[in-house]
């Protein structure tokens, strides 16, 4: 599913990424690598994600074209 469609509070593996080599690059770079495990924190127009410890801000747009696999909701907590 597209990572815009990620309900807020899941947490979710990156697949795919779609768009051009330098899109591509550019969220790779942010965190958003196949692979990276990501949570939703919130947003429909804006989305507000975590990717380790960092929070970041991506378009719609952008989250439409990150393709993730759900693993489940967030946990509070540190790991």
């Amino acid at each position: 599913m597209p990572l815009c469609q990620l309900p807020a509070g899941e947490r979710g593996r990156v697949l795919t990424l779609a768009g051009d080599a330098p899109f591509c690059q550019r969220v790779r770079e942010m965190g958003f690598g196949e692979d990276a495990v990501i949570t939703k924190l919130s947003g429909s127009a804006t989305i507000l994600c975590q990717v380790g410890e960092t929070r970041l801000a991506l378009s719609h747009e952008a989250a439409r074209r990150i393709r993730v696999q759900v693993i489940g909701p967030s946990h509070s907590g540190g790991a």
